[in-house]
């Protein structure tokens, strides 16, 4: 399973940017993703996962009502759209996948991860 992130770079405090990560080597519609960040110092955190549908999602209060995560199982592609960034946003963004049947938020549930992609909110 390779999971490819995509999409970070420096943004000004309000600004936005939208994420991707490509999946391949899974059936990609079986399986919950989730996003997930670690900023400097800090370990790393849940953000928002979706169903292996798309019919459920969920996301961390920090970031509940600014970004939204949504998944297209054609393109075997997850996406993560942030919006009014702030600068407690900057982090490494990573992206996951579950184990089989697994929904939840726990890092433990996540059996491969991508390999990150960095997100800079200046003020």
């Amino acid at each position: 399973v390779q999971l490819q992130a995509s999409g970070g770079g420096l943004v000004q405090a309000g600004g936005s940017l939208r994420l991707s990560c490509a999946a391949s080597g899974r059936t990609f519609s079986s399986y919950t993703m989730g996003w997930f960040r670690q900023a400097p110092g800090k370990e790393r955190e849940f953000v928002a996962r979706i169903s292996g549908s798309g019919g459920s999602s969920s996301y961390a209060d920090s970031v509940k009502g600014r970004f939204t995560i949504s998944r297209d199982n054609a393109k075997n592609t997850v996406y993560l759209q942030m919006n009014n960034l702030k600068p407690e946003d900057t982090a490494v963004y990573y992206c996951a996948t579950s184990r089989a049947y697994y929904n939840n938020n726990y890092e433990s549930g996540y059996d491969y991860w991508g390999q990150g992609t960095q997100v800079t909110v200046s003020s």
